[in-house]
């Protein structure tokens, strides 16, 4: 294993990567996407089973294994503020690789426990998947291609979840394989794609001397250099920390319970709506946000990364808005109002930290800084979750979307607007 995943590169692979340009972003764009793909292979396709006439607590079965993931899934992610700034390049592989091993041997004790003592192990599986996200940007941040590669990276949130959840559909109703079985099941199809992947990743060629000059050199950054960062930029990153961690409860919410939401709308026997309706949001997505490594200037692209936002948000509320007034169909509704979503929400996670760094010049990395509007995001999951729970109240899921996309888009808006008027003060004379 440890030969599999030695850090010092392979010198005729990396001819081949640096001979092309072209073939070397393609080349880790595609790993990338992989692997975080397979990464949902173990997250996502719990959610597609509905463990009928099971209850912990007098709580839905599915509603507390949900809760159990994000929990373990928002723990890994506050880790990951320290653990991610600091971690050794020459160890992401292995890491890589143990996570996903443990992820998977959960999802074989999970189907093996009985209920509800299997709980437990879906909040094993959420944290070590927490921090993968982390681990694999780190191999393509701070070059002038990020934009594309991470393009591919954050399209793979769209299009891996719906193939997830297809897969594990697919297990129940045609293989029919059980709900306790198919997580682990499904996992195993992304194994071998996952370590390739990876390797690939591993033996990819650093950033340029002229990827440096334009985006600074990341480094593991010191606690106490966390810290002086968090200090100094506070008044900008707890406005973009509170309009992330709203996009996430959303973002999150569809994920766990489209399911639900199809069955009510008349699509419970569609295997293939999650992959449909996933792939077409994802080439959009992919698309917009691949064409920003066009900006040359730091400052022009953040500047627009804060505009796509703003149109994203104003997608989520106009397409609900429709959907209400029974202009459009659900299906138009959710596609066109989830495309807004990851245009609000993506950003965050391949563009906006990214130009963050570069324009500040700040000489860290972005896993710190993404990692904390990660963490708090999944709080904001978990304590939103728990209050659906708790609170005695009945509603349709399409009332309950419509209620938290108006929420998110009318909150978002205002943070943002705020976010960027504190940036241009702050960015005046060294810029405009």
């Amino acid at each position: 294993m440890q030969n599999y995943l030695q850090f010092n590169k392979n010198e005729s692979l990396l001819k081949a990567f640096n001979s092309n340009k072209f073939l070397t972003v393609l080349v880790i764009s595609t790993a990338a996407f992989v692997v975080y793909t397979s990464m949902y292979g173990f997250r996502k396709p719990f959610t597609v089973g509905t463990y009928n006439n099971h209850t912990f607590l007098g709580i839905n079965y599915k509603i507390c294994l949900v809760i159990a993931q994000v929990i373990g899934y928002m723990f890994s992610k506050f880790f990951g503020i320290s653990y991610i700034a600091k971690i050794n390049p020459k160890n992401r592989a292995i890491t890589l690789v143990a996570c996903i091993v443990i992820a998977w041997l959960t999802l074989f004790l999970f189907a093996i426990v009985p209920s509800p003592y299997n709980i437990i192990f879906m909040f094993l599986n959420g944290l070590p998947l927490g921090i993968v996200f982390g681990l694999v940007f780190g191999y393509l941040e701070g070059r002038r291609t990020t934009e594309i590669m991470g393009a591919f990276l954050v399209t793979s949130f769209i299009f891996a979840s719906g193939l997830a959840k297809t897969l594990g559909k697919w297990m129940i109703i045609d293989l029919q394989v059980s709900d306790w079985w198919m997580p682990f099941l499904t996992g195993s199809i992304f194994i071998i794609p996952f370590l390739f992947a990876v390797w690939i990743l591993d033996h990819s060629p650093n950033p340029t001397v002229k990827d440096i000059e334009q985006r600074t050199a990341r480094k593991p950054i010191s606690r106490k250099e966390q810290l002086e960062i968090i200090k100094k930029f506070k008044n900008v990153l707890i406005p973009i920390v509170i309009s992330y961690a709203v996009f996430t409860i959303v973002r999150d919410f569809i994920e766990d319970f489209a399911n639900e939401f199809w069955i009510e709308n008349g699509y419970a026997d569609k295997v293939g709506i999650f992959a449909q309706t996933s792939t077409l949001v994802s080439i959009i997505v992919l698309i917009i946000v691949a064409l920003f490594f066009l900006f040359k200037s730091n400052y022009t692209a953040f500047k627009w990364i804060h505009i796509l936002v703003l149109v994203g948000l104003s997608l989520l509320l106009g397409a609900t808005f429709l959907y209400n007034i029974q202009a459009i169909d659900p299906f138009t509704w959710m596609v066109i109002s989830t495309t807004g979503l990851y245009f609000s929400y993506l950003p965050f996670n391949c563009l906006y930290f990214e130009r963050f760094i570069a324009v500040y010049k700040i000489n860290g990395n972005v896993g710190f800084v993404m990692y904390i509007a990660d963490a708090f995001g999944y709080l904001g999951t978990v304590l939103v979750l728990l209050i659906k729970e708790l609170l005695p109240i009945h509603y349709q899921w399409n009332i309950f979307f419509t209620t938290i996309f108006y929420s998110a888009g009318i909150v978002g808006i205002i943070l943002i607007t705020f976010t960027f008027i504190i940036h241009r003060k702050k960015l005046k004379n060294q810029y405009v």
